[in-house]
C-alpha cells in the first residue's frame, strides 16, 4: 500500500489534507500537517512562493469525493494531499509559460522533502 498519495491541481497555492467532506480532522492530522509544513517550507525556499496549509474543508470549502479522502480513509495511505499549484488567481488555469519551470522547480523541492520524511519513517519501522 502507498505511504503517500499526492494529487495535483491548479490553481490557488494550497497544500491540503483530508477531510473534504467534514470540518473534522483525521486522527493523524498533526502528522499530515507536519509533512505539509516541511514540504511547503522547501517549496517556498526556492522562489518565495507561499502556500496555505490545512484540511480541504477548513482551507477552501466542503467538497466530498476527493481522491485524497479516499486514499487516506480507504486506500491505506498514511499521508494524502491535494496540492493546488500556482497561481492565486491572476492567471488562473492559464499559467504563463515563464512560470511553468519555476513552479516545477519549487514543487520538486517539496517532493524531495516528502521523500526525506518517508525515507526516515521507513528506517524506523
Amino acid at each position: 500500500q502507498p505511504m503517500v498519495y499526492l494529487t495535483f491541481h491548479s490553481y490557488s497555492q494550497l497544500w491540503m489534507y483530508p477531510w473534504g467532506y467534514t470540518s473534522d480532522l483525521p486522527d493523524n492530522w498533526e502528522d499530515l500537517d507536519a509533512m505539509a509544513q516541511d514540504a511547503v517550507a522547501a517549496l517556498t525556499a526556492v522562489h518565495g512562493t507561499e502556500y496555505e496549509i490545512g484540511s480541504s474543508t477548513n482551507v477552501i470549502y466542503l467538497a466530498a469525493g476527493g481522491s485524497d479522502d479516499w486514499a487516506l480513509g480507504v486506500g491505506g495511505s498514511e499521508y494524502a494531499y491535494t496540492i493546488e499549484l500556482r497561481d492565486t488567481g491572476r492567471y488562473g488555469f492559464l499559467l504563463p509559460e515563464d512560470l511553468i519551470i519555476p513552479t516545477a522547480e519549487e514543487t520538486f523541492e517539496a517532493f524531495k522533502a516528502v521523500g526525506r520524511i518517508v525515507a526516515a519513517s521507513s528506517k524506523k519501522q
